[in-house]
């Protein structure tokens, strides 16, 4: 960034070179003056009164008018000798609070750059006092040829300057409040603090210059021979007929527009967490797997005792393709496990059933043979 002026700060016995630099800039959009017949520039010239011709700026300097007309010339040479110490020096006069300082006194600011490696331990000491103090420096200096009045503090790890007007250029505000005596009630007031509330704060950083860019919008089309784009609805206006009544739509208005945004923050938090939850439910699922497979591997084998090795084969396909179905390709691993132990249990219901089958076949065919043996003992002794 260029300086504009270079100079020093004087604290106390102590001199800091400084350089002074902008702080802020204008990206407000400018119009140059032309003709409405035929688009021609409109350009102000600098013509010599005396010789009737344009003159460069290079040809042109400074001077003072007096009363009777006379032109006194003051060059740059001479303002080096104005018999006062903020020539070129920002002199700190007092060390305040930053509460001292009315917001109506404030001006332009500027940044306060160390000029040259002598220059970095006062400066740094003068930022890390004014850090400490949780005070502001208001200090005179002298720019474009009249003596000013600043206030020095501290924005990050630079010393900023913002240029203050003397307190005799600030108005009073005579008869801009209103003259007839106003009484509010509690109501309003506290109405008026609910709505407060409910607007809240706002970051500085998510504010823009919406006129600017409408413009740039406007400008964008009439270039590109495009339709120009249509002006918002101006919102309905009115007197305020009942106070009351108006604050409260008011608070309501705001309540909305702040639910509203509170929800849309909640559905995009809930979309962010959908993955998350679908795998932490994927385990219970999995072990709702093992125990309806089982179960339905018990009951085949209870239905179909008399093939086992049928409904165990039909009981395991169900099995794999459930494994398969609830399990992605990622948990192959616990796939095979799941169908092991399925199988296991499977087989074991199995035998337990095929075996249960065969005993109560023996005794059935034992209790057929008893009788016959009787019989034929019966016909021999007799």
């Amino acid at each position: 960034m260029r300086s504009i002026w270079n100079g020093a700060i004087s604290f106390g016995l102590v001199s800091i070179p400084i350089k002074l630099v902008n702080a802020t800039e204008s990206h407000s959009i400018s119009f140059r003056q032309i003709h409405a017949e035929d688009n021609g520039r409109i350009r102000y010239r600098k013509v010599c009164e005396l010789d009737d011709r344009e003159v460069s700026q290079a040809e042109i300097g400074k001077g003072y008018e007096d009363a009777d007309g006379t032109v006194i010339p003051i060059t740059d040479e001479d303002l080096t000798h104005l018999p006062i110490p903020t020539a070129r020096t920002i002199e700190i006069v007092a060390f305040v609070p930053a509460d001292r300082i009315d917001p109506l006194q404030m001006g332009p600011a500027y940044y306060l750059a160390a000029s040259g490696d002598p220059a970095a331990k006062p400066y740094t000491l003068l930022r890390e006092a004014l850090k400490r103090s949780n005070k502001v420096a208001v200090a005179k200096y002298a720019l474009r040829g009249r003596e000013r009045l600043g206030m020095l503090r501290v924005v990050g790890d630079a010393i900023t300057m913002h240029g203050l007007l003397w307190p005799d250029e600030v108005r009073a505000p005579e008869g801009v409040a209103p003259d007839a005596s106003v009484t509010v009630r509690d109501k309003e007031l506290d109405l008026a603090d609910a709505l407060m509330d409910t607007l809240g704060e706002v970051d500085l950083e998510d504010l823009h210059d919406e006129y600017r860019e409408a413009l740039e919008e406007v400008i964008a089309a009439k270039a590109a021979g495009e339709a120009l784009p249509e002006a918002p609805e101006p919102a309905a206006g009115g007197k305020v007929l009942d106070l009351m009544a108006a604050l409260e739509k008011s608070v309501h208005a705001a309540r909305e527009s702040r639910g509203g945004e509170t929800a849309a923050a909640s559905a995009s938090a809930k979309q962010a967490e959908v993955s998350p939850i679908a795998r932490r439910r994927s385990t219970p699922k999995e072990t709702g797997g093992k125990k309806s497979t089982s179960t339905t591997a018990k009951k085949a084998a209870a239905k179909k005792t008399a093939a086992p090795t049928k409904s165990t084969s039909k009981a395991a396909q169900g099995t794999k393709k459930t494994t398969a179905g609830k399990t992605t390709a990622g948990k192959t691993a616990a796939a095979k496990t799941t169908a092991a132990k399925t199988s296991k249990s499977t087989s074991k219901a199995t035998s337990k059933s095929t075996s249960k089958t065969a005993s109560e076949a023996t005794a059935k065919t034992a209790a057929k043979k008893t009788p016959a043996k009787k019989a034929t003992s019966r016909k021999r002794s007799a």
